[in-house]
């Protein structure tokens, strides 16, 4: 079965966006683990918020899901659009169906990109398999948070972490209540 990975950057005190939505607290000097990661996917789940984010950002990034990020098969997950672009997949049913059946298909794992709800629902469910957290220097005091109160804790295991120049931190852990 194909692993689902929440891969994303975080800042230190659990933002995953600033208060504006804005994310130019995140590094980009350079790779911070990204391309072995990429080897690894080769789909992408994305809510309806991130989606729609990454579209604007789209202009000149043909086959690529998100600008910088080599194509896969995209699966939107979202009760309100009608319409993604051409060779992604919405999901607009019963999301947790659709979800384990994606991860029984063959195929390479699954990057969870973003969407704090699609998270939180999959997470409850039992779908999430690791989560990669880059861990940004930074306190913004003030956002969207990525973990929100949940009726039990999630017992986590450590597979590797990765210490930066930069001050980031890359962490990686599997999840150990499915």
């Amino acid at each position: 079965m194909r692993k689902l990975i929440l891969g994303l950057a975080i800042t230190l005190d659990g933002y995953i966006e600033g208060p504006n939505g804005e994310h130019d607290w995140c590094f980009t000097d350079q790779d911070y683990g990204l391309n072995r990661f990429f080897e690894r996917i080769d789909a992408i789940f994305i809510g309806r918020k991130s989606y729609e984010m990454a579209q604007q950002q789209d202009g000149t990034s043909i086959g690529e899901t998100i600008p910088g990020v080599p194509a896969c098969k995209e699966y939107v997950f979202s009760k309100t659009l009608t319409a993604v672009k051409e060779g992604a997949v919405l999901i607009s049913g019963d999301s947790i169906v659709e979800a384990r059946s994606i991860k029984n298909q063959p195929g390479k794992d699954i990057w969870l990109f973003g969407g704090a709800s699609l998270y939180h629902t999959l997470m409850k469910e039992g779908l999430v398999d690791e989560l990669w957290l880059s861990v940004h220097p930074i306190l913004l005091g003030g956002g969207k948070l990525l973990f929100r109160e949940q009726e039990s804790g999630t017992r986590l295991r450590l597979l590797e972490s990765k210490t930066y120049k930069t001050g980031l931190v890359s962490i990686s852990y599997s999840v150990e209540n499915n």
